[in-house]
């Protein structure tokens, strides 16, 4: 028999009534109605009512402090007033024996039980305490139990979980490492893998077929809602001899299963919608676009060529057509200015109403001459009742801002759709694109197969050459990465040297790669669907840090654990390092 317990606190019923059971957990509430004191006795599993009418041992309880663990032994009775609301609401325990097993402090830093708000920095610091939270501690059961699922549909897909390395090498993969100094070696450093890209595609050369795990990555990367600082989880997979659609059948039917088992929301499924990365940046103005919101942007730009509007004059100009924006009210209009220039970036919006009288109002509108009135109707779909948002910019940052303002009229127009998942692929990703310095980078993954191949690497213009790279949205989010690897050495070499490196730097730090591609490796492509964030989306939490259990703030500190912290100069002179003050 357990020391501690016969039961769990969740489990009791009216068939138990009659009972003695022993019960242990945390005191979330006790009642003191003079001749009786009801405690409620709250474990992972339930809650239980206990109540304490002897009066010797009323004495004890007084001195029992909220969320103090405790110990009960006592009768299971029927409940005089039942409470549907707990599963355990027909019954009580009528204790005999109370033991206090854990002390709390009389103050608690925040009450844990509790849907008010409480700052954040105080819960992280307090993170144990957070935890019993019901919703969070929920949170953190559910991420298992999702876990467990990605493992058990990756291993009826035949996939093999192999680890890899944490100790690693430096890899330029779109992030800055986080550097481990050697104590061994002195003067070098391995560095906490970004993915475990290089390592799945050694295995992919070693022979195993198809490779999974659920991998850790470290990137230091600053903080935003929907990804933790410094490090996150990905379902990290790989197949050998497989293309891209192969990648896809895998994911469209792993992640919509998963999704489906643990929400009654709408979840897509079959084949997910693909939207080449070109169009998505047209259509959407981002490379993640949320396919809830029915707004689109489209390209204008020939209905201003010949306009008097000089703000517009030589620019591109993005439109979108809001459905019967034109009620909004002169407020709505400014409020969505003020948003452009201070959160989008914009140097202002332009807008107008197209009212039920067959006329453009407001905003811009004595700049819409009857041609251009023309063809924003019979081109670009405007009716009465419609409003239309302009942005006028060089061609990337007006799709950047136009993209951020279809976002918020999504939210502030409340067009979002409710309780559906809406996957898409966004495919055909540039290989190569400008860096801010004007040189030649890759776009996405380094590790990529250019469409085209060699000859597509020896001809044509670098910025024109495209990749099988892809990426899987949900409802605004980046939820996974992937793409076919380069496992030619001759394509690999060309790739990178149009970056800049030299074959010389591509022995030295992917030598491991370039040696292993010399000895018959096998085509294969592979993914990592983000495990926080599939976890954040299943949950519907707004904030990444609420399904994980000992996240870093915003300002990428551990206030629970102190870290980042200073260690002493023993440490530093055992690693060969020394600090300049």
């Amino acid at each position: 028999m357990n020391e501690y317990r016969t039961h769990n606190c969740g489990e009791l019923n009216e068939k138990n009534i009659g009972q003695e059971v022993k019960l242990s957990g945390w005191v979330q509430k006790i009642r003191n109605l003079g001749g009786m004191i009801f405690i409620d006795l709250k474990d992972q599993y339930g809650i239980t009512q206990i109540v304490v009418s002897n009066e010797e041992m009323q004495n004890t309880v007084k001195e029992i402090t909220s969320q103090s663990s405790i110990c009960v032994v006592g009768k299971v009775v029927e409940r005089a007033s039942k409470n549907s609301k707990l599963s355990t609401g027909e019954i009580e325990i009528d204790a005999s024996r109370i033991e206090i097993l854990g002390e709390c402090k009389n103050v608690l830093p925040f009450e844990v039980d509790t849907d008010q708000e409480v700052r954040e920095d105080l819960r992280l610091e307090y993170r144990f305490l957070d935890l019993r939270n019901e919703k969070l501690h929920n949170n953190i059961l559910l991420r298992s139990k999702i876990l467990k699922t990605l493992r058990d549909k990756m291993d009826e897909l035949g996939f093999s979980e192999i680890q890899t390395p944490i100790l690693a090498n430096s890899s330029p993969e779109g992030a800055r490492d986080y550097l481990v100094p050697s104590r061994l070696h002195l003067g070098e450093f391995y560095a906490l893998p970004q993915a475990p890209q290089q390592f799945k595609q050694l295995l992919m050369v070693g022979g195993f077929d198809k490779y999974y795990q659920i991998a850790p990555c470290f990137r230091d990367e600053d903080p935003r809602a929907d990804r933790a600082p410094g490090e996150f989880y990905q379902l990290d997979f790989e197949m050998a001899y497989s293309t891209q659609e192969d990648v896809f059948k895998v994911i469209e039917e792993v992640i919509p299963y998963t999704f489906k088992k643990f929400t009654n929301w709408k979840v897509d499924e079959g084949e997910f919608v693909r939207i080449p990365y070109k169009e998505t940046m047209e259509k959407y103005g981002i490379d993640k676009p949320d396919l809830r919101n029915p707004l689109i942007i489209q390209d204008v730009t020939d209905v201003f060529e010949s306009s008097e509007f000089k703000a517009f004059e030589g620019k591109t100009v993005k439109a979108i057509v809001v459905p019967n924006g034109a009620i909004q009210g002169r407020k709505f209009f400014d409020k969505m200015t003020d948003f452009a220039i201070e959160e989008a970036g914009a140097k202002g919006l332009a807008w107008v109403k197209f009212e039920q009288d067959g006329n453009f109002q407001g905003g811009i509108s004595k700049f819409i001459k009857e041609e251009m009135k023309d063809k924003l109707i019979n081109n670009f779909g405007v009716k009465k009742d419609d409003a239309i948002f302009f942005i006028g910019d060089e061609l990337k940052t007006a799709q950047k801002i136009a993209g951020l303002v279809r976002i918020e009229l999504g939210k502030r127009l409340d067009l979002i759709e409710k309780d559906v998942y809406k996957f898409c692929w966004i495919v055909d990703f540039p290989m190569y694109e400008l860096s801010d310095e004007g040189k030649i980078d890759f776009c996405h993954n380094p590790f990529s197969m250019p469409q085209g191949g060699l000859e597509a690497l020896d001809n044509m213009d670098p910025l024109d050459i495209l990749a099988y790279q892809y990426d899987l949205v949900c409802n605004g989010y980046e939820m996974a990465s992937g793409a076919v690897r380069n496992h030619n050495p001759k394509i690999m070499v060309k790739a990178f040297q149009i970056a800049g490196y030299e074959e010389q730097e591509i022995k030295n730090r992917f030598g491991a790669l370039y040696s292993a591609f010399q000895y018959g490796t096998p085509p294969h492509a592979g993914a990592a669907p983000g495990v926080d964030r599939m976890v954040m989306l299943i949950t519907n939490s707004q904030n990444i840090r609420e399904i994980i259990a000992f996240p870093k703030n915003k300002k990428a500190r551990d206030l629970l654990m102190r870290a980042p912290s200073k260690v002493t100069k023993q440490q530093l002179k055992d690693v060969h390092i020394k600090i300049d003050e």
